[in-house]
Order: structure tokens, then sequence, then C-alpha cells
């Protein structure tokens, strides 16, 4: 068993308690570095994913994937501990990644080299376990997303998305009308008519890149049961 080198804040192993089998020599090998990003940041772009591993330590980030025709989709949310099922696969395939990761929140994210990634894989059987367990669940999730976005009203996605990104405290949204869209698969202009309608109903405020919860009590009515 190694330490964890200076420079990387003691609760990493907090969060991926399975690093722990990772010795100091194969520390210095992976050159990990510990980066922070603030809301809205791009985190990870597929060019990076040739070059690097990431393991996410704190906060939340939505994987996005780019059309050829340029317009964007949601393919799934990392919360703290998870590691994206797609860059697992790409580090495995050596295919280009077909995504890019964006902070939703204040996130650190730890970066290692992509070589000694894809060699704990292979020499390590609880780092195995642990990202091949994480892969399957994103997976799963991946796949009960969209069964759910072909089943649910866009009523229904929009008022979960607005309720998710909020709470009772923090009543303010900054998210503009293309990527409310963009993450519950519609159009802006849909999504503009929506909120439209609920502002005039008096739930929420709206300006320029944000969106302000007043009647939440609403909004969670019109989900029913």
């Amino acid at each position: 068993m190694g330490m964890l080198p200076k420079s990387l804040n003691p609760q990493v192993l907090d969060v991926l308690p399975y690093l722990s089998e990772i010795t100091s020599e194969e520390w210095v090998k992976a050159q990990p570095t510990v980066r922070k990003y603030s809301p809205k940041s791009r985190i990870f772009q597929r060019e990076e994913a040739a070059s690097y591993g990431m393991f996410l330590l704190s906060g939340t980030a939505r994987i996005s994937r780019i059309a050829e025709d340029g317009s964007e989709s949601i393919m799934s949310v990392l919360q703290a501990g998870e590691i994206c099922a797609l860059f697992v696969l790409r580090g495995l395939s050596s295919r280009d990644y077909p995504g890019t990761i964006t902070a939703e929140s204040d996130v650190e994210a730890l970066f290692v080299t992509k070589e000694s990634f894809l060699g704990w894989l292979q020499t390590h059987a609880e780092i195995r376990g642990a990202v091949f367990g994480g892969l399957l669940d994103d997976l799963l999730r991946i796949s009960e997303q969209h069964g759910g976005r072909r089943s649910e009203s866009l009523e229904a996605r929009m008022v979960k998305a607005l309720l998710r990104h909020t709470s009772e405290r923090k009543q303010l949204l900054n998210l503009t009308h293309h990527e409310l869209a963009v993450e519950i698969g519609s159009s802006r202009e849909v999504v503009s008519r929506a909120l439209r309608r609920y502002r005039l109903q008096g739930w929420i405020e709206t300006g320029r890149g944000w969106i302000r919860i007043v009647r939440r009590d609403e909004l969670e009515s019109q989900l029913g049961d």
C-alpha cells in the first residue's frame, strides 16, 4: 500500500476508497492532478480522452453528445465518486470519445495518465470491480433515462429538471432556455413557451440566463403522486 501524494486532497480516498490499492510508485507514474471547475465549465473534451483518465471527486457533471449537425443531447449525469462509462469504453477500444463533460455545479476532478488508468484496471481487482460495476450502473441509467424520456411528457421532464436544479433554500437556477432544452431533449422554442406559461401563472420568474422558482409547490403538483 502507498500513500497519497502530498498534492492530493486526503479526502480523495473517502470518495474513491478503492484507490487505496495504488502504491506510491504507481501514483508517481500516474502524474495525478486535481482540477477545480466552476458551473458550466467544460471539464473533459474528446481530444483529452486519449491522454487522461478522470475521477469525479465532488459536485455533479453532465455528459453530452454533440451530433454532426451541431445539436447537443445529454446522455447522463455523473455524481462524485463515479466514472464516465463512455470514457472507460473509449480507453479499452481506442475509439474517439463521443462526448463532452460539463460541470453542473462547483466540481473537483482527479486526472491521471490514460496509461496508468488502464494499467490499474488490469492489475488491481478492487479498482476493476468498482470501475466496471460503475460502468454497468451508468449504462443501465442511460438506458432508463432514454426509456423514461419516451414515456414521460415534456411537461414532466421540464418540471423535474427545474426541481432537480433547485431547492426550498436555493430558488435561483442559472440556466438558459437552450441549456434546459438540451437537458430534457426538446427544442428551445418549446421550452420557452412552457416557461412563459409558468411565468404567467406566477410559478416562476425568468431573466436572461436565469430562472427563479416562486411556487415550488405548484410545480411539484404537476407531477402528481
